[in-house]
């Protein structure tokens, strides 16, 4: 109880740091990492195609969504037989999890940890600057996490294209045994989002590195202040 009386008594609001690339910048990855992990969490679409049988034709409607464990996802198309209330189940292909679960995993994280370092630079900002230990762990974490986004979202971008190909009407239609017609290809545009706001973050990450860099010992300890001998005259 006292620790906690202590952090809100020691709270302080000061935007200004919102003015300053640090600050600024974080928000920004604030805002992005919210659009990365929204656009592909959540995500539902569908596949369509038509089946003609001798007598009817129907629509088949293939459902799938996040987090893309396709062979989970059957659908029904019909048998074309003397009966033509008879259905066979089939499943999409693949299972594209472990991509998009680490893409969205570490958009999250990374959500969270830009909420804190925010609370921290505004509301603390004395106890950011007080050592040096500060910044330095912002900027370890902020790298770490800078790789974080350029893996997850190279591996969510391949995970993608691999999504698309396997829930495209014409890959579906060649696999049916029936005359089958391919209908629209499922709309993905806000999957395309997610890897492009993946690489966005990267390069927010990245070049935030340098800001934080610049609050760290090993930065002022680079651009040390010349030292003045007795006379007034700065030595050599």
């Amino acid at each position: 109880v006292e620790a906690v009386q202590k952090m809100v008594s020691a709270f302080s609001l000061d935007l200004g740091p919102l003015k300053e690339p640090l600050g600024f910048i974080r928000v920004l990855e604030w805002v992005f990492t919210i659009f990365a992990f929204a656009t592909t969490g959540g995500y539902s679409g569908t596949t369509h195609f038509k089946v003609t049988c001798p007598d009817t034709s129907k629509d088949v409607v293939a459902v799938f969504g996040y987090p893309f464990r396709l062979s989970k996802h059957p659908y029904m198309v019909p048998a074309c037989n003397s009966s033509s209330s008879t259905f066979n189940t089939t499943y999409l292909q693949g299972d594209f999890s472990s991509s998009a679960e680490f893409f969205v995993c570490v958009g999250v994280f990374g959500f969270l940890y830009c909420t804190a370092t925010l609370i921290l630079y505004l509301g603390y900002q004395n106890v950011y600057r007080q050592t040096s230990r500060g910044p330095v762990i912002d900027l370890v974490v902020t790298a770490a996490f800078a790789f974080l986004w350029l893996v997850s979202s190279s591996a969510w971008g391949k995970g993608l294209t691999d999504v698309k190909w396997a829930t495209n009407p014409k890959h579906l239609v060649a696999q049916c045994t029936n005359i089958c017609k391919p209908g629209e290809f499922p709309s993905m545009g806000r999957l395309n989002a997610s890897v492009i706001f993946g690489f966005l973050n990267l390069i927010l990450w990245a070049g935030n590195c340098w800001f934080i860099y610049k609050e760290t010992p090993f930065h002022k300890d680079a651009n040390p202040p010349a030292t003045v001998e007795e006379g007034g005259a700065p030595a050599p």
